[in-house]
């Protein structure tokens, strides 16, 4: 067993122990669901979620101070999670279907529904989830506990998918810098992170491509954990970033989940990514994707692999240069390689403006919308 795995074992089951010691000198707060965006085909759709008891977390605010910030970030990760409880997914008052929360109080379901429940948000269908049973140790808590799963279903009409990085791709947390990512993560929230320069028009140009219509679904794949879910959709909100499913990771330490098993030789970052890449291109066989990430990290690696393991399923990859120049030297090679064998571009770009004008030359955004990226870049 790796150390890692050693470690995140340990610290499961000391905080199993913890909640179990709470719930029974009622000490636990009222329990809560969270509910994550997923996606799937009419005939075929997940939802995600998580148990857990209320954290204390009130709305973030742009007057929030750092300490503030901090409190609430100690708050995201010092969460008591419920596992063995029952949740029910209802998609009609006919149909209800259970799932058990895992050991840290998610739950994954998969669902082949015999119809698509009706949309209240164009390409999002909500899904009701509700607490319906609770282990013995926990009965006392039990109450009415709901919450709302928002689906993605993109519509036939859509030219293409995009599937993106997170950090340094959308919301600047220089993750190169170690001290500086902390900084930035621990001190800041969905008001005050800092967005990079052009990219919520380049994303609104993608999301409506050549129709103008917002067809185009957006997938993010990232390695922060789901403790920031928050945070991060309430960023991509408040910056006009089009939503899209957060595909993040149920841990930091070295513990890899069965769901999370890396690929040989490459790290668990590596092998999410991977893995939810995958998954994305076969529930959408027919959709054609555009790839972005950033030069920060394994982005550059991980789609190189992704364009040779799916000939014909990617039209383009942009990588942002972070600015690191030992990092960038690395893509030159990769990219040539990667034109030569399969004919698809990876291109290391310095802004959103660089990016929109090749995709604007491809056809995949219009003139209109390459004109809003130049004047938000400024």
């Amino acid at each position: 067993m790796e150390f890692g795995q050693w470690l995140a074992d340990g610290w499961e089951w000391v905080d199993a122990s913890i909640t179990r010691v709470a719930a029974r000198l009622g000490r636990l707060r009222p329990l809560h669901l969270d509910v994550y965006r997923s996606y799937g085909t009419p005939h075929r759709f997940y939802v995600k979620g998580r148990l857990l008891a209320d954290r204390g977390l009130t709305p973030q605010t742009d007057a929030d101070s750092p300490w503030r910030n901090f409190q609430a970030m100690y708050r995201r990760f010092n969460s008591r999670e419920i596992p063995g409880a029952e949740v029910v997914i209802s998609l009609s008052q006919h149909l209800e279907l259970p799932v058990t929360t895992g050991p840290t109080g998610y739950f994954t379901l998969r669902l082949d529904p015999p119809a698509l429940p009706p949309s209240v948000d164009y390409l999002w269908h909500p899904v009701p989830v509700r607490l319906a049973r609770l282990p013995r140790r926990f009965r006392g808590l039990l109450g009415q506990v709901e919450g709302t799963a928002q689906v993605l279903i993109p519509p036939p009409t859509a030219e293409f998918g995009v599937i993106s990085d997170l950090d340094d791709t959308v919301i600047v947390t220089r993750a190169t810098h170690l001290l500086r990512m902390l900084r930035t993560v621990l001190l800041r929230n969905a008001h005050s992170h800092e967005t990079l320069a052009g990219v919520a028009a380049f994303y609104q140009a993608l999301l409506h491509g050549q129709s103008g219509r917002p067809d185009n679904p957006f997938f993010y794949v990232s390695s922060s954990p789901w403790n920031l879910y928050d945070v991060l959709d309430d960023f991509l909100r408040l910056q006009g970033v089009p939503p899209g499913p957060l595909l993040l990771r149920e841990t930091l330490l070295g513990r890899t989940p069965g769901s999370e098993a890396r690929t040989a030789g490459n790290s668990p970052h590596h092998g999410h990514k991977l893995k939810e890449i995958t998954q994305i291109l076969d529930t959408y066989p027919d959709l054609t994707f555009i790839l972005l990430g950033d030069s920060g990290q394994q982005d550059p690696d991980i789609y190189a692999e992704v364009v040779r393991r799916h000939p014909g399923r990617i039209r383009v990859v942009y990588i942002r240069d972070v600015g690191v120049p030992a990092r960038a030297v690395r893509v030159a090679p990769l990219a040539e390689a990667l034109r030569r064998d399969t004919g698809v571009e990876l291109l290391l770009v310095p802004d959103y403006v660089a990016a929109a004008t090749h995709a604007e030359t491809h056809g995949f955004i219009t003139a209109q919308g390459l004109a809003r990226v130049r004047q938000e870049h400024g």
